[in-house]
This record gives structure tokens, C-alpha cells and sequence, in this order.
């Protein structure tokens, strides 16, 4: 018989067996790991409620979920919070989701998300407004620049040629040039920038690092990079306004690549985007197909609505585009805690 509980993350023996199963269950990601939940719980301050199905006390399912609260978004259970993936995994499927569901309505939650997985049955279903970029990475740099399509290539050829250096690491340093460059690129793209404890308590929990592009000393571009399975998820990342004259965006992901290969990983997740928008091609530009990403959801009353390309956000991001750095830096966390 399959029981349904809530995992306690905070007894590393149990928060073990469930991240050995995880490592070995087929579509894992990293977002499904315990130390994701744990990372959001602390740098966010939203609840993480980890489900896991057992037989026997052996997990064969997990969903893990984070409760979010927001005054201005709303309420929700999602899977996995901050994640661009999760959802049930492994079995249980209806029984995980109907436990979602029960405890959404208990906490005064009408909202369930589940972000992949499998969809339960009866649930809304999406598969038109995300698209997934993933491919192997190839043998050598010589190999990885024959993949790049030969317009970009070009481009990538002119960012390799100019002075920039490249830094990977984790420690206080890079830290520090990833929240710069990152609060910078988040507040020119109008979006709030998420906590820097967020950050810190992901390179804390999980297999992660920094790399960043610097020219002249300066930090220009910088991303936070997950590994789990092979894969390189490079997570949150972007530039100063520098470096796009400088083309310092294709020098950071070029390098990422080589640096992945290094460290043994066969394949780059080059993330998710929106439907028809420049992220999407971007990466298109790089070889990478697009693949339509599934997620369910169900509903008590109106769903949340938190994409920054919904219309009604538009006066939102517009005067956010305009506000001075230390203040969006300072505003942005705040408001970002509940996006998720």
C-alpha cells in the first residue's frame, strides 16, 4: 500500500533517501532535489511542503512543493517554487497531486502549479507558452562552435577574439559580481531581482557555481550555474549594458560550455522561455530547438498571474525599467519573494 506524507527536510537521513531517489528516478532535475526546497525556504522565506510517496518506507514518488504568499500575487502551492521544472515525479501521480491539493485548500491556498511531470488527471494542462532549450554539449570548442548556427557563430567568433576574462567560483567574490550584474540586467529587462540570500543558499545546498565575464577588471556578465544528472543548467544570468557591445553574453555561454565539459557534463539546459519572444530565438540562434514544456495546474476561483508579459504588468515594467539601481535593488527582493 502507497502512503502519502510531508517529508521533514530538517532530518538529514530522511532528506537523504529522498535524494537518492531522486538522483536515480528518470526526468529528475535538480529542482526536485531537497536542497532546492530547503534553498527557497531559507532565501525566500516561502514554506517548502515536500510530498513523498512510500511503500514500505521506500520513496517511490516525490512532489515537492513551496507555499506561496504574496500581497500582491496571491496564494499558491507550486512545483517547484523559483523552479522552471519539478512536478510529480516517479509514481503516484493523482494521489501526490490530490494531497497537493488538500493541503492548498487547508492553508487557504486555491491554487495548485506543477511545473512538468506528469499531468494529473482532470488537471488544466499548458503546452503552449513555454518552450524547453536543451542539447548535448559537443566533444571540443572547435566541435561546439560547428553546432552554433554560422550567423551567430560569427558573432561568437567576434566576442572570443576581444580582451575578457573569465572567472568560475563560488566564494564571496563572485557573489558579489553575480548580484551586481544580475540586479542590473533584471531591473533593464523591468523585473524585480530575486534575494541575494536566494542565490547563497542555492550555491549553499546544491552543486553550483558562478561564472563570470569581466573586461577590465569589471564584471560585465555573470551566471549562476546548477549541475545535476550531466547536465549544466545555467539559471539566472545576464549582462550590463556594457556587454552587449562587447558581446559578453555569447562569450559567458561559450565558456560555460567548455567549462561544463571540464567538469563532466554531456549536455546544457540553456532554460526555458516564453513563447515567441527574443530569449526564445536567442537561444534558437544557437542551435538549441525549442520544446514545448507541460504544466498542470487546477484552480479554486481565478489563477495567479505572475508573467512580467501579461498585459497588465505593462505600466509595472515600464516604470521599473526607469528606476534607480540601488532603488530597484533595494525594492526588487521584497517583491520577488512572491513570484516564485
Amino acid at each position: 500500500m502507497t502512503e502519502i506524507r510531508v517529508a521533514d527536510l530538517r532530518v538529514a537521513g530522511e532528506a537523504a533517501r529522498i535524494d537518492a531517489f531522486v538522483q536515480q528516478a528518470p526526468g529528475a532535475t535538480p529542482f526536485h532535489l531537497t536542497g532546492w526546497s530547503r534553498a527557497v525556504e531559507r532565501g525566500t522565506g516561502q514554506k517548502a511542503r515536500y510530498l513523498v510517496a512510500e511503500r514500505g518506507g521506500v520513496p517511490v514518488g516525490v512532489l515537492p512543493l513551496t507555499a506561496m504568499r504574496s500581497p500582491l500575487f496571491g496564494k499558491a502551492l507550486v512545483s517547484a517554487g523559483f523552479g522552471v521544472d519539478g512536478g510529480v515525479l516517479g509514481e503516484g501521480v493523482d494521489a501526490l497531486a490530490a494531497a497537493a491539493w488538500d493541503m492548498a485548500r487547508a492553508g487557504g491556498m486555491g491554487s495548485v502549479e506543477l511545473r512538468g511531470g506528469p499531468a494529473p488527471e482532470g488537471w488544466a494542462v499548458n503546452d503552449s507558452s513555454y518552450l524547453g532549450f536543451v542539447r548535448p554539449l559537443a566533444a571540443d570548442d572547435e566541435a561546439e562552435l560547428k553546432a552554433v548556427p554560422r550567423k551567430q557563430r560569427a558573432e561568437l567568433r567576434k566576442a572570443l577574439a576581444l580582451d575578457l576574462h573569465i572567472e568560475t567560483g563560488s566564494g564571496a567574490r563572485d557573489r558579489a559580481a553575480h548580484a551586481r550584474v544580475y540586479g542590473e540586467s533584471v531591473r533593464n529587462l523591468g523585473t524585480p531581482v530575486f534575494p541575494r540570500a536566494l542565490f547563497a543558499a542555492v550555491l549553499d545546498e546544491l552543486d553550483a557555481d558562478i561564472l563570470t565575464v569581466r573586461h577590465e577588471g569589471r564584471a560585465v556578465a555573470s551566471v549562476l550555474n546548477l549541475y545535476f544528472g550531466g547536465t549544466v543548467y545555467p539559471y539566472w544570468g545576464g549582462g550590463t549594458q556594457a556587454a552587449r557591445g562587447l558581446r559578453a553574453n555569447d562569450a559567458m555561454y561559450f565558456a560555460l560550455m567548455r567549462h561544463a565539459r571540464e567538469r563532466g557534463c554531456t549536455r546544457f539546459d540553456f532554460g526555458r522561455s516564453k513563447t515567441g519572444t527574443g530569449a526564445a530565438a536567442f537561444k534558437k540562434n544557437w542551435g538549441f530547438d525549442g520544446q514545448p514544456l507541460r504544466y498542470a495546474s487546477r484552480h479554486e476561483g481565478e489563477a495567479r498571474a505572475v508573467n512580467p508579459l501579461n498585459p497588465k504588468y505593462a505600466l509595472m515594467v515600464a516604470t521599473w525599467k526607469r528606476l534607480p539601481l540601488w532603488l530597484a535593488n533595494r525594492a526588487g527582493p521584497w517583491i520577488s519573494r512572491g513570484l516564485g
